[in-house]
């Protein structure tokens, strides 16, 4: 369906261009006069394509003033910079290996704007011929040496470069720290070519006894190093066992000195939540080839309360209001161990009406520093398993049913190398009851086999979990990643082994203490990136796509409602309040007071431009397309992205470094829901009724 094009966009679009250029004027105001803005630097690397890939900007002394038409302060062009800026590009450019590189500069002033640009002439390189080596007269030192010379970066036949020279030496150096050469760095690596030919050159490496900015009066014989004495010390107020440490350590004394031990046990401690930070120090022995380790453990807060709360309007009138809080106790059994208590709660009502739904749960997690059921020596890496019990009670009390869940779980999580965390929980249950049917409730379900089995009482057990990649594992990154979560569930499939033995309902379905079993298989996944780019991060885009899919099968008609995908919400499509969206094109379900449409498959993408703006706010611009739908009712393999829902928003941010708030408002750009003749919202219908919802929340959406 087309667009339709009005005086409504006409003036829209009119007033986003007088407001960048009002923001754009606001700018420059604040130039001294006789001065100019720097607007843009700009670097042409003369006939290498692929230099033009590489982020060179980050050697100019001077960075362009942020996107205008978000505001800012402006970068007063200063002449001086750009002389800097170039020796800066020459000095970058002979350590990527170009020798002899020419760089220009061209500065152009209009209004009260410089712009500048910068024209780089590679200078030549260099081909590596053949390498030679000079290490100290040491048999063991040279066995060990050449045992890794497989993996240098440095050959014959590479490119000679300073940077793949110094990233060689660090490397080689890291081996020998494994081999117990504690006093080696890439300092006592040295390099010398020599030109052969125009283009060839021959390469020798030498290893000495002392650092490149020493004399050689200050060598020192590299010799192989043993741990001596290992010392853990903590706050004497921290009760903690010491059995677990020692279990934890993996520095022994007498042991070779081994860099990866050290950083295995420094990661190992850290892991543990009790501890607020770890240090370990290493101090060489007078006279010997022993070095003394000492590890210092500083206890964090112990116990506490963490608060959340997201809250939401839509146009129609309707509230939602869900408090959380939690009560935390890192080191419960005096062993690492956590304890979570928490409180939920979500309300959702319409002022001046009997319209309203209540949600009570109450959840316990403990989590052990440890795999329960395996001897902690199986575990020699930097992250051991973390064994996690899980149990929760909820209770839901809306106009058409009271539901009561009882949940409980086992399983394990931890880190698989520096950028992969996972859980996996063997055992999940979840044990579901429906009571107070509200008469035309039963009616629908009644005449809708489908949300029959849905809405049934039932009893879920089976396996799920959780696999997660990111780029960046800290807790809010500073600079771009990307991120990478499947997760997934299983439920039934050994119950059903026992099937032929079960009582039996009315429908053949097995009954599990007089309840039918849930059988399905569910999975979902999650793909996000965030840039962030301009002067020190001010700006960020976040992109997020995500696809889900679940199916029923054998004792099972429908995925249980709790295992239901459903858009809308704080975190979602920000035009709607939460599980408004479809399914596909379907009408809200007058079966319900509030809504509760979901789907047994969701696709849904999210992008979102970040800036902050002056002291720790920050603006947003968002949009948002995504639905659910139940695979029953596709049509043609076009029907998804017929019935793809649109919106965009607008929110504000305050980011108080240890939380961030937000609020924001979002827009309907577009409805499937086949009632409407019109599918397309224009802006005269984003204030009105059903146009618009507000979502208040903590941390970033996604």
């Amino acid at each position: 369906m087309p667009i339709r094009k009005d005086k409504s966009f006409s003036r829209l679009a009119a007033a986003l261009l007088g407001a960048a250029a009002l923001c754009s004027c606001s700018v420059l105001a604040y130039v001294p006069e006789g001065e100019y803005a720097l607007s843009r630097n700009r670097i042409e690397v003369d006939g290498h394509l692929s230099l033009k890939n590489r982020n060179l900007t980050q050697y100019l002394a001077q960075q362009q003033t942020p996107f205008m038409v978000f505001g800012g302060e402006p970068v007063i062009f200063n002449e001086d910079a750009v002389h800097i800026s170039e020796e800066n590009l020459k000095s970058h450019m002979q350590y990527l290996g170009y020798y002899g590189s020419k760089v220009s500069s061209e500065v152009r002033k209009r209004g009260r704007k410089a712009k500048v640009k910068y024209m780089v002439t590679p200078g030549k390189r260099f081909t590596i011929s053949s390498i030679t080596y000079d290490l100290p007269n040491d048999p063991d030192f040279e066995e060990i040496f050449y045992a890794d010379t497989s993996h240098t970066i440095v050959r014959s036949g590479y490119i000679l470069s300073e940077q793949r020279l110094s990233t060689e030496s660090e490397r080689c150096a890291s081996y020998l720290r494994t081999k117990g050469y504690y006093s080696l760095t890439g300092r006592n690596f040295f390099f010398e070519a020599d030109t052969l030919d125009a283009d060839d050159v021959s390469l020798k490496i030498s290893v000495r006894p002392y650092g490149r900015d020493d004399s050689p009066a200050a060598a020192k014989p590299l010799t192989q190093y043993h741990i001596g004495d290992v010392r853990i010390a903590r706050d004497e107020d921290l009760a903690f066992r010491d059995k677990v440490l020692l279990d934890l350590n993996t520095i022994h004394p007498g042991s070779l000195y081994d860099e990866t031990v050290i950083n295995t046990s420094y990661q190992r401690l850290s892991n543990i939540r009790t501890f607020s930070s770890v240090s370990i120090a290493l101090s060489e022995r007078p006279d010997t080839a022993l070095v003394d380790c000492d590890i210092s453990l500083s206890k964090s807060k112990l116990q506490g309360f963490k608060a959340n709360l997201e809250a939401s309007l839509n146009s129609s009138g309707l509230i939602g209001i869900s408090p959380q809080l939690t009560y935390f106790h890192r080191n419960i059994f005096h062993g690492g161990e956590m304890l979570n208590l928490g409180f939920m709660g979500n309300f959702q009502f319409r002022p001046d009406s009997d319209v309203r739904a209540d949600e009570y749960g109450i959840s316990m997690g403990l989590t052990f520093p440890k795999f329960i059921g395996l001897p902690q020596r199986l575990f020699e890496g930097a992250s051991i398993p973390a064994t996690e019990i899980k149990a929760s009670f909820n209770y839901q009390d809306r106009p058409e049913y009271v539901r009561t869940i009882i949940s409980t779980s086992y399983g394990y999580s931890g880190i698989l190398r520096s950028h992969f965390s996972y859980q996996l929980y063997p055992l999940q249950i979840n044990m579901v009851k429906l009571d107070n049917l509200d008469a035309a409730f039963s009616a629908t379900l009644a005449r809708n086999p489908y949300m029959r089995y849905a809405y049934q009482n039932h009893f879920d057990a089976g396996v799920g979990g959780m696999l997660y990649y990111a780029s960046d594992m800290s807790l809010n990154p500073s600079g771009s990643y990307h991120y990478s979560r499947l997760t997934f569930d299983m439920s039934g499939n050994v119950i059903s082994l026992f099937h032929k033995n079960l009582n039996k309902g009315n429908d053949g379905e097995g009954l599990i203490l007089g309840t039918p079993y849930a059988q399905y298989v569910r999975g979902e996944v999650t793909l996000g990136n965030t840039w962030r780019f301009g002067r020190d991060g001010r700006f960020a885009l976040a992109g997020r796509v995500q696809a889900g899919a679940g199916y029923a099968y054998h004792n099972s008609t429908a995925l249980p409602y709790e295992k239901q995908f459903y858009c809308g919400g704080a975190n979602s499509m920000r035009g709607w309040q939460a599980r408004s969206v479809g399914p596909g094109d379907e009408d809200m379900d007058n079966g319900f007071i509030i809504p509760s449409q979901t789907g047994d498959l969701k696709l849904e993408a999210n992008a979102e431009f970040r800036f902050r703006m002056f002291w720790k706010l920050e603006g947003a611009l968002f949009a948002d397309v995504g639905n659910v739908w139940n695979i029953s009712a596709i049509t043609s393999p076009t029907y998804l992205f017929d019935t793809l829902a649109a919106d965009w928003g607008t929110g504000i941010r305050a980011d108080l470094t240890f939380i961030v708030i937000r609020i924001d408002a979002g827009f309907k750009v577009y409805d499937p829901a086949k009632s409407l003749s019109v599918h397309w919202c224009d802006p005269s219908q984003w204030l009105r009724k059903n146009g618009f919802a507000l979502h208040f929340g903590v941390g970033y959406p996604f």
